[in-house]
């Protein structure tokens, strides 16, 4: 059941990591033209000159990718982190680097610095690199496994949470706006310039829109320590008993938890042989191939099917459509409100419908809903309610991506891998998701230019493989034992797996002893 614990673990560490990311991802779109204009000024009052527009370029699209690549550093961050702090010390040492990035970023318009925007994006995405990685893996070592999908999906809700958020506060009418600038322009000439000067700047304006992310880290920072730590992390690798009896009797709010114990030691057992993966065993053990095939798939799916090309040539399509220019950040707003009811649809279903569904379901609606936008893009020009369908196709598309593509990959890490490989495929699942998100941001504008939107399709191809390498390989785990997905699994690998105790029931072994298991006699499970 859920507990009043559990519920509040899953709100703090959403809305203090993952919400962060989906802040940052959208965060700069906006107040983009005031930033732009702040960096033209500094670099004119430095030198004396104006910024050429190619070096103005250059600096504008460091900024948006510099997020991406911290974010592929953090994740490589991952491994050596929630081994040695844990994974509830890893979340509260990754606050720091968001506070850091929060202040510099606050500040950055005073100190007349467009380089610390840019360093801070940096770290901003090592701490989203973190984040991304390792809130999964903490909430899905604590949920009971009825409740695993749920609570794996709450990350991704807190995510899109976080893009509205960031979209809604970085209207004009609100904190997208450079009226600092302004309002300290006009106090200057007077002879209480100096105060006002200071303390206006950073009461609106982007500054703060930018700035405003260190607010959940520091309340983090503050809660979270009061909570507990992972069980399985406290049994398996720390080998404290009584420690995660302790942490697993307060997440569930009843005393018996020898069952989930007894699980966790079978787990601990059957992984005896192996240690501690690192990344380099991780990708060379046969055990586990078919896994980490399947998490690179899904990873590199999520990224690669266009859902950055879509949000990009959102507001294109809504203006071809004739939505009026000024109101078309409006519609942006509403599209981030899909993406977060979609999401939170999701996490009540996840449990009754499986992973397998929401995934092959979102991938064939993000397909069709490519298919059918570069059809309508190309004869837009022609029929008239063609731009009227174009619009359709992108809400069918956040739909389709919201529901399966986006939340469910990371559940699927979760539940794929046992204790001593997590953390490893994690580090690999989150390479792989911002290195592909990366790639994305720098090649969608030449593949845009060069094919415009044709490049559609190349996303519709994407989600097609995706679609059916998950219908054939990838297995259901809903409300299954993480001991019963490997088992799944080690067929798929053909490989043996050793355990102490079978703990199902259609499947008689001699009581005691090591049972060793051929395949002839697991292909009976």
């Amino acid at each position: 059941k859920m507990t009043i614990l559990l519920a509040l673990v899953a709100l703090i560490s959403g809305f203090g990591s993952s919400f962060q990311y989906g802040y940052n991802v959208s965060v700069i779109n906006s107040p983009a033209p005031y930033m732009q204009d702040f960096y033209n000024q500094t670099y004119l009052d430095r030198t004396g000159a104006p910024m050429n527009s190619g070096f103005q370029t250059l600096l504008w699209s460091l900024t948006v990718s510099m997020f991406p690549l911290g974010g592929f550093f953090g994740s490589l961050l991952v491994w050596p982190m929630v081994n040695n702090c844990g994974r509830k010390g890893t979340l509260l040492i990754n606050n720091l680097f968001s506070i850091a990035a929060a202040i510099l970023m606050g500040t950055s318009e005073l100190a007349k610095t467009f380089e610390a925007i840019i360093l801070s994006r940096f770290i901003m995405g090592i701490y989203a690199g973190l984040a991304s990685n390792v809130v999964p893996m903490f909430l899905g070592e604590m949920s009971p496994r009825n409740l695993r999908g749920a609570i794996g999906i709450v990350p991704q809700l807190f995510i899109t949470v976080g893009i509205l958020v960031a979209q809604i506060l970085g209207l004009n009418s609100i904190l997208g706006n450079a009226e600092g600038e302004a309002l300290a322009g006009d106090f200057a000439g007077g002879s209480t310039g100096v105060g006002l000067l200071t303390v206006v700047p950073l009461l609106s304006g982007w500054p703060v829109l930018l700035g405003l992310t260190g607010i959940p880290s520091l309340i983090q920072l503050l809660t979270l320590p009061f909570f507990p730590e992972s069980p399985r992390y406290l049994l398996l690798q720390k080998g404290n008993e009584e420690q995660a009896r302790r942490a697993l009797r307060r997440l569930r709010g009843w005393d018996d938890v020898d069952d989930e114990i007894e699980e966790m030691f079978q787990e601990g057992q059957s992984e005896k042989e192996e240690g501690q993966f690192s990344v380099l065993s991780l990708c060379t053990f046969r055990g586990l191939r078919w896994q980490l095939i399947s998490i690179i798939v899904m990873m590199m799916g999520q990224q690669l099917s266009g859902v950055n090309g879509v949000f990009y040539y959102a507001d294109r399509i809504f203006e071809s459509a004739g939505v009026p220019s000024n109101s078309i950040q409006y519609v942006t707003v509403s599209i981030g409100a899909i993406n977060v009811v979609m999401t939170s649809l999701a996490v009540f279903i996840v449990e009754s419908l499986g992973r397998r569904i929401l995934l092959l379901a979102g991938f064939a609606l993000c397909c069709a809903s490519c298919a059918v936008l570069t059809l309508a893009l190309n004869l837009q020009t022609t029929v008239s309610w063609m731009s009227y369908l174009s619009i359709a196709c992108v809400i069918v598309y956040i739909i389709g991506h919201a529901v399966g593509p986006s939340p469910v990959p990371s559940v699927m890490i979760t539940e794929m891998f046992l204790q001593s490989s997590r953390p490893a495929a994690f580090m690999v699942g989150g390479s792989v998701h911002w290195l592909s998100n990366f790639t994305v941001g720098l090649v969608f504008l030449y593949m845009e230019a060069g094919l415009g939107p044709y490049s559609f399709l190349i996303f519709c191809a994407i989600c097609l493989a995706t679609a059916l390498y998950i219908f054939f390989i990838v297995p259901e785990t809903k409300n299954k034992t993480f001991m019963e997905i490997n088992r799944i699994m080690a067929k798929r690998n053909k490989v043996e797996i050793q355990e102490n105790k079978e703990e199902l029931k259609d499947f008689r072994t001699a009581p005691g002893g090591l049972v060793e298991r051929t395949m002839s006699s697991s292909s009976q499970l």
